[in-house]
């Protein structure tokens, strides 16, 4: 069967049972570049971002809760990067940045993860719709890029032995294409076993560790090589390596004139009329596409 020459916005999961471990590829392509031409960043925002929205699509499509949301956010002291924000829910993705341009543009062009955030935080959030759970990872932001801090989370947080890795590329016409890499051991859990036991009892995972780190950034971020390729490429000399379920990919923002309105609602008549211009409409901005939402104040009084 003939392969697609472009293999755009989907994520696979894949499983290597002889091994004890799980793994996911994923790349992105005009869903990324839908949300990064809404805003215009300058390019080493626009990179940090385009790597913070393949982390939670790469770590968001492991949730099997359909409904279930990821949400990663960055915590700054001073740092260049005020707020950084992504989510993840049922294929869609979306993020935005808020920085100072003041500082940024003091900046060298392409800035260290240090410079941008200074003593930073990542923090993700899983939040599962089915059974109403919500837990929280944090850690601090102290290696050269996002990929690492969420690899970090991985191995500290949740204890699972794991390997994140994320490439950007531009492709001939100018647009960025995004690929990553998610790899993890299965973690066997025993009663009064930590999770890490696993990296002196199953050597077998620093055999995977290092196949996976064998991909390049060329590899991840070409949508010419089907996503299955990929997987083959690393680890065709295994005696299993099971495709798990693909999952397609989109940006996604959940703003609609309504829910604007339900939520203005909530307020007072006397505080919308402070919110409103002269025209009676209150003007809402979605951080996330970038979308101005003009709301007439008596119209949210009855949404």
């Amino acid at each position: 069967m003939q392969q697609s020459t472009t293999d755009l916005d989907r994520a696979l999961g894949f499983a290597i049972p002889s091994r004890s471990a799980r793994g996911r590829v994923l790349r992105l392509g005009p869903a990324l570049d839908s949300v990064l031409a809404a805003h215009a960043y300058p390019p080493a925002i626009e990179a940090l971002l385009a790597e913070a929205l393949t982390l939670a699509a790469l770590i968001g499509s492991t949730l099997k809760d359909p409904s279930g949301q990821l949400t990663m956010q960055t915590r700054t002291e001073n740092g260049v990067v005020r707020l950084l924000v992504c989510d993840y829910r049922g294929g869609e993705v979306r993020g935005y940045i808020d920085y100072d341009a003041d500082k940024f543009a003091e900046m060298p062009e392409k800035p260290t993860l240090f410079a941008l955030f200074g003593q930073g935080y990542l923090a993700i959030t899983f939040d599962l719709a089915t059974t109403g759970e919500r837990y929280q990872g944090i850690v601090p932001l102290d290696g050269d890029t996002l990929a690492q801090a969420a690899e970090s989370y991985f191995v500290q947080s949740e204890q699972i032995p794991s390997l994140v890795s994320v490439g950007i590329a531009r492709d001939g016409d100018g647009h960025t294409v995004a690929g990553g890499l998610f790899l993890q051991h299965l973690p066997e859990g025993e009663v009064g076993r930590e999770r890490l036991h696993t990296r002196l009892d199953h050597p077998e995972w620093e055999h995977v560790e290092a196949l996976g780190r064998t991909m390049g950034v060329d590899e991840l971020a070409d949508p010419a090589l089907p996503l299955e390729t990929l997987v083959w490429r690393l680890f065709n000399e295994e005696e299993e390596v099971r495709a798990l379920a693909s999952t397609p990919l989109s940006r996604g923002c959940r703003c609609t004139g309504d829910y604007i309105a339900s939520v203005l609602a909530k307020f007072t008549p006397e505080e919308r009329r402070e919110m409103a211009d002269e025209n009676g409409l209150i003007q809402v901005d979605c951080a996330f596409c970038a979308t101005k939402f003009p709301i007439p104040a008596d119209a949210a009084a009855v949404a």
